[in-house]
């Protein structure tokens, strides 16, 4: 059995689909051999938890370089693989839910199939490279779980939820703005209880997806947002994410309020596109992509603004506040010491930047504005 696996594993060094082939029809030919292949499958896996990769991670070069089948088989290995933990680290159990179910009508008929959708996964994972590490391995030693979602994380999602839900832009508006001020104001809090009694806590990190199409313009926004929110983003346009550096406080808003950003834009470039083939012009990708970079350019002015403003009515905590952007600058350096900035390529539009700027303004979070519906 050892011995057809090991045979069977030459193939995942070479570069040619023939011994693939050729691996594939070994292990289909010896039954036997299943279990120590999936243990092996296993053993990837979890070399790859050690070398900084999360289940989310793993989910993204499997959906773009392969298939559906092998997402179904990596999903049975990542549950596999994961079963044997008593506890998990915090954001994984969402990272397990979100994967392929693991349906056995997935599976191919005939044992070639199978065994070729497998070789090509493990093809894939073993040339996976390093990542840093933003967060402890399954196996080690966890910091205490916090019971339940912070009160204002959850006040936070069901603004951003009716704000992606109404149908009404000022409506949208107005709790969009609510939900960046209750951020810029949990920051500010979370400084003062470290000027009052500073602890050893450090900045941590996160990944975010940011997959094509228009990954630019994404991690441009999720920069923004990041950005207005005391943390720093860098961007891996090969494995399609960004890693957001900041104080864990404020890391799970980012995510929030990005992805609820992302959806709100992305509805009002459908609409904006729609108006456009009415009046008779037939829109492109220049049109899409000119949109999404002005509607983050934009909002990424716009957020700032609003954190700046709420800094202001609490001075004497802005060296708190500074001396936490520090240590936030300080950590993205040591986990990327050697980021590059790189050109925005879009072909430009007029239509389209114009546009996403006014799709940015109204999302706006400017104060002062006349409260609507639904903006508690």
């Amino acid at each position: 059995m050892s011995t057809t696996i090991d045979k069977a594993f030459e193939a995942l060094y070479a570069s040619d689909d023939a011994t693939l082939d050729a691996a594939a029809s070994l292990l289909a030919a010896d039954p036997a051999a299943d279990a120590e292949l999936a243990r092996r499958g296993e053993a990837f896996v979890r070399t790859l938890w050690e070398r900084g990769w999360q289940p989310a991670d793993l989910v993204r070069p499997v959906r773009r370089d392969l298939a559906d089948e092998h997402l179904r088989v990596l999903a049975a290995l990542v549950r596999s693989e994961t079963a044997r933990y008593p506890t998990l680290p915090h954001r994984w159990r969402a990272q397990l839910d979100e994967l392929e179910p693991d349906r056995a009508a997935g599976r191919p008929a005939d044992r070639f199939s199978y065994a070729t959708n497998v070789l090509e996964l493990y093809r894939l994972l073993v040339r996976l490279p390093r990542l840093d590490a933003v967060g402890p391995v399954p196996g080690e030693k966890l910091p205490p779980a916090a019971a339940g979602e912070p009160r204002m994380l959850t006040r936070i999602r069901a603004l951003l939820a009716k704000a992606e839900a109404t149908g009404y832009p000022e409506e949208a508006e107005a709790l969009t703005a609510k939900a960046q001020e209750l951020m810029a104001r949990h920051s500010l809090d979370e400084a003062s209880l470290a000027a009052g009694a500073p602890s050893p806590e450090t900045p941590g990190a996160l990944r975010i997806g940011v997959e094509p199409p228009y990954e630019q313009a994404k991690a441009i926004l999720l920069d923004a947002v990041a950005t207005a929110n005391h943390c720093r983003a860098v961007w891996n346009e090969a494995y399609g994410f960004s890693t957001v550096v900041g104080f864990e406080a404020d890391l799970d808003p980012v995510e929030l309020l990005y992805t609820s950003l992302l959806v709100q834009g992305t509805s009002a470039m459908t609409r904006a596109e729609a108006e456009q083939r009415a009046g008779g012009r037939k829109r492109t990708k220049s049109f899409r992509q000119s949109f999404l970079l002005a509607y983050a350019n934009r909002l990424g002015t716009r957020l700032s603004a609003t954190s700046r403003r709420v800094a202001a009515e609490a001075p004497t905590l802005l060296p708190a506040l500074a001396s936490r952007d520090l240590a936030v600058t300080a950590r993205t350096d040591e986990l990327f010491p050697e980021t590059r900035s790189t050109r925005v390529r879009a072909a430009w539009d007029e239509e389209g930047w114009t546009h996403g700027a006014s799709a940015a303004d109204r999302a706006g979070l400017a104060p002062g504005r006349k409260r609507v519906r639904g903006a508690e």
